[in-house]
């Protein structure tokens, strides 16, 4: 199924002694290009979201976001920097001393100070912290994929809509080329014949120089291929592997089959078409750019 590049995906879950809390959000990108956002102390989860993700992500800009709160009991220790707060104490009953005065210096007031009290906690097992976040992650990650999918769903429609205006032009294209010969042909004639007045006219030097315009302005090959794109444009949509890469040399092709009709174009309705043509070749190329 054709997916957009861009979606959003949050999910949460108490597991294993924490709260765990996954957003993943991405915008276009040519390639897969992941970054993270973890708590402190976890960033060997990093590799391993990348890994997870990258296995159903073939492109986009992506950010993990990942919150740990713990829910049981985590061994945190607080500790007590004992020579910085003799040294905070003494300095403290100097002050009082030597300029008379009050310190009112509790033990809280000695507590807020920098450094003294540090925080230690159990390092985490990796692999434990990893097994309770991955469920969560999956989660995230199916909400982010089913918004892509949707997304996606309105790009194909979109561009499958535009496809079928090109056919209706290249159709026209195809109706109205050989007008144009015969149209140049009795031209031609009138012309010789007001020219000549009573002398007797050429035929076959007519029929030569019609054939010669008909080969100079012959779109027939053109039209062929730009249909046979407009197949395997239809075909790479109606797959499941990630096209937009194969999609944007497709267009580029389509975009040069508009450019070559255009310029052998005599006609003002033809060109008017290959207008046409080459603004929903372009539509479709901008839609194409948010496909994964």
């Amino acid at each position: 199924m054709i997916r957009s590049m861009t979606g959003f995906g949050r999910a949460q879950s108490s597991v294993e002694g924490y709260d765990v809390t996954v957003e993943i959000k991405s915008v276009n990108h040519r390639y897969f290009d992941f970054s993270s956002r973890l708590p402190r102390g976890f960033g060997f989860l990093d590799e391993k979201l990348k890994s997870y993700l990258g296995e159903n992500i073939a492109r986009g800009k992506v950010e993990c976001g990942v919150l740990l709160t713990a829910t049981a009991d985590d061994s945190a220790c607080v500790r007590v920097n004992e020579p910085l707060a003799a040294g905070y104490v003494a300095a403290v009953n100097t002050l009082a001393q030597t300029y008379g005065l009050d310190s009112g210096f509790t033990a809280l007031d000695l507590a807020r100070l920098p450094d003294v009290l540090s925080v230690t906690r159990a390092e985490a097992d990796e692999e434990t912290v990893w097994n309770s976040v991955k469920p969560v992650v999956a989660a995230a990650l199916d909400r982010f994929v089913a918004m892509r999918e949707a997304e996606g769903a309105k790009l194909r429609d979109d561009v499958l809509s535009r496809a079928e205006t090109i056919l209706a032009d290249v159709a026209f294209i195809e109706e109205r080329s050989p007008e144009t010969v015969k149209e140049y042909q009795a031209r031609l004639l009138d012309k010789l014949h007001e020219v000549l007045a009573d002398a007797s006219v050429d035929e076959n030097r007519v029929m030569t120089e019609a054939a010669i315009y008909a080969d100079k302005v012959a779109v027939a090959e053109e039209t062929v291929r730009l249909r046979s794109h407009i197949d395997q444009l239809r075909s790479m949509l109606a797959g499941a592997e990630p096209v937009g890469r194969k999609l944007d040399f497709l267009v580029q092709e389509m975009n040069r089959e508009a450019n070559t009709i255009g310029s052998k174009a005599s006609d003002t309705e033809i060109a008017r078409r290959v207008i046409n043509i080459k603004a929903e070749i372009e539509k479709i190329r901008e839609q194409i750019q948010n496909i994964e």
